[in-house]
């Protein structure tokens, strides 16, 4: 009598968490080509144009033609409801690249036609299917004109109803880093450069090993149905690293005049050598969390870099900011630094110190905050710090994974 015995095939099921960057429209295609120069681990990335030829010479592998038979290949014309219609009839094609996908960031130029009119069609599908929606989306220069600029804001409108958080890159605000010898195309990577950081900022956390890692459910519960956001990377080196590196985090001058005031979620990652200190992390993770509502929900995740030695990198994304947007200026807490050396943790009050002379810059060409005195090290400041997963009780969305 012969036995046969099958054994059934071991199937590799990978975890982790599938995150893509979408390019929508010239300005978001030309933001994933030079993510995909800039090399990043842990996503995918797709470019999706109503303009066949910006297609063609897209560095991404993945790439949708929007509108095929609207347009002819030919572009949306600044006109959004072209970009929305082309965006319509692409859905089928659309929706075969989002399936899988836990985590989506968006990127477009507001005020034009395809990226104004897709990306809240794109964020709308992404919604559907239960997937975490990041959009990370600029505004006209002023000189383009006030019916771009109105066209942007419905743009904006729009998208904000279908994305989870939301980060506003005015290209006005590109005058603030730039100088008389910065050319166009540096002027635009520096606005690509913070889209680049932020992803990088939340990959690495659930990419690569670290000393404390994050995982999906904790970026989600950051992130998910937390509106208008923003997010910065700074570094540090010498003395008081920490601090500077965190300072400089948190004084992005490219986004949208928001403040950290109020945030109901914060993600932080801080990346060092092998010399990074436990006093040195606390620092860091103090002085942003000085600048936050007292309960906000903060989590925490830092990993070892070989590379990092003598540096510390910090990188965080604040969400759930819009109260405090909504107050008249004269209505919001100002910052009342307090100078003079003390132990390694700073804190302040709310909000941003004026540039003071020869007061260091963070590498994203911010001016820092000074540094606080700390009465005491390890005296509470804000809300509670969770580290390596969300505090208990915090709101969650259906993961969708």
């Amino acid at each position: 009598m012969t036995l046969n015995l099958t054994i059934p095939r071991q199937q590799h099921t990978d975890f982790s968490p599938r995150i893509t960057v979408v390019g929508v429209g010239g300005a978001g295609c030309n933001a994933v080509n030079n993510m995909i120069a800039m090399g990043l681990d842990g996503v995918e990335f797709l470019v999706a144009n109503t303009d066949a030829q910006a297609l063609v010479h897209s560095r991404a592998e993945r790439r949708v033609q929007l509108g095929p038979h609207l347009t002819q290949g030919l572009g949306a014309g600044a006109k959004p409801e072209i970009g929305r219609a082309a965006a319509e009839e692409a859905t089928e094609d659309l929706a075969r690249h989002l399936e899988g996908m836990h985590m989506v960031f968006i990127t477009a130029g507001m005020g034009g036609g395809t990226g104004t009119g897709a990306a809240p069609v794109i964020a709308r599908m992404a919604r559907e299917r239960g997937i975490l929606t990041v959009g990370v989306v600029t505004k006209p220069f002023d000189f383009e004109g006030p019916k771009r600029r109105r066209s942007a804001e419905v743009g904006l409108e729009d998208l904000q109803s279908y994305v989870d958080t939301l980060i506003v890159i005015p290209n006005q605000n590109l005058f603030r880093k730039a100088n008389e010898r910065t050319t166009f195309a540096e002027a635009f990577k520096m606005a690509d450069d913070v889209l680049y950081m932020g992803v990088r900022g939340v990959t690495d956390l659930m990419v690569n090993p670290g000393l404390v890692n994050l995982d999906f459910a904790d970026i989600r519960t950051v992130m998910a149905e937390m509106g208008k956001a923003m997010m910065g990377t700074g570094e540090g080196e010498g003395e008081d690293r920490a601090v500077k590196a965190a300072e400089a985090a948190i004084s992005n001058p490219l986004l949208e005049d928001t403040s950290m005031l109020g945030a109901k979620g914060v993600l932080i990652n801080i990346t060092g050598g092998y010399d990074m200190t436990l006093f040195e992390v606390d620092a860091a993770a103090n002085r942003i969390r000085s600048e936050v509502d007292e309960d906000a929900n903060i989590i925490f995740g830092s990993s070892v870099d070989e590379d990092m030695n003598g540096r510390l990198r910090v990188s965080v994304v604040a969400t759930g900011i819009d109260a405090i947007q909504e107050q008249p200026a004269a209505e919001r807490p100002k910052l009342v630094a307090m100078g003079g050396a003390g132990p390694v943790n700073a804190v302040s009050n709310t909000g941003i110190a004026p540039q003071q002379p020869n007061q260091p810059r963070g590498v994203m060409g911010a001016p820092v905050a000074p540094r606080a005195m700390m009465p005491q090290q390890g005296a509470p400041v804000g809300g509670p710090v969770r580290v390596g997963g969300p505090m208990a009780g915090a709101p969650r969305r259906p993961a969708g994974m």
